[in-house]
């Protein structure tokens, strides 16, 4: 994903340092059931719809919007499904960060899934015994989106 604008910004007097930043991921059904997925242009892997909020922006509404700009899809929000801190990440220009990623379940409403960025090479509807391969966090989110289970997020150590 490109880096915000805010976020160059923010390098530009903080350098190489670690930031915590907030992320959003969409678990994206269609009325057959399919998962929305795109295959990102940074490491060519298969992965659910993410972004990160604009300064100021809901969760929500940023995850909408990241659909819509890297899919042409829109899509409704039914329901948080996980809350996860992700690993620390050192990208090759030397930038570290850590995500916090809210997962929501959202349903399509209209529009033709297809490349609408920079940020794909393709961009897909797969059905559950077809899932591209994937990390294991991706289909665990998918696991949690079509259960009835409440908001899953990583319990606390006992240290």
């Amino acid at each position: 994903m490109p880096t915000p604008d805010f976020i160059r910004e923010i390098r530009a007097s903080a350098g190489h340092q670690l930031l915590w930043l907030p992320g959003v991921s969409a678990v994206v059904f269609d009325d057959e059931g399919r998962v929305l997925l795109g295959q990102r242009a940074d490491n060519h892997r298969w992965a659910l719809i993410s972004g990160i909020p604009d300064p100021g922006e809901q969760p929500a509404a940023a995850l909408v919007r990241e659909v819509q700009e890297e899919t042409g899809v829109r899509v409704a929000v039914e329901r948080l499904i996980t809350v996860r801190s992700g690993r620390q990440v050192t990208y090759p220009n030397g930038d570290t960060c850590q995500f916090m990623d809210l997962c929501f379940r959202c349903h399509v409403i209209d529009g033709e899934a297809r490349v609408n960025d920079d940020e794909s090479l393709a961009v897909g509807w797969f059905t559950l015994d077809e899932l591209p391969e994937m990390t294991d966090y991706h289909y665990f989110r998918i696991k949690q989106a079509l259960s009835d289970e409440p908001t899953w997020f990583e319990p606390m150590s006992s240290e």
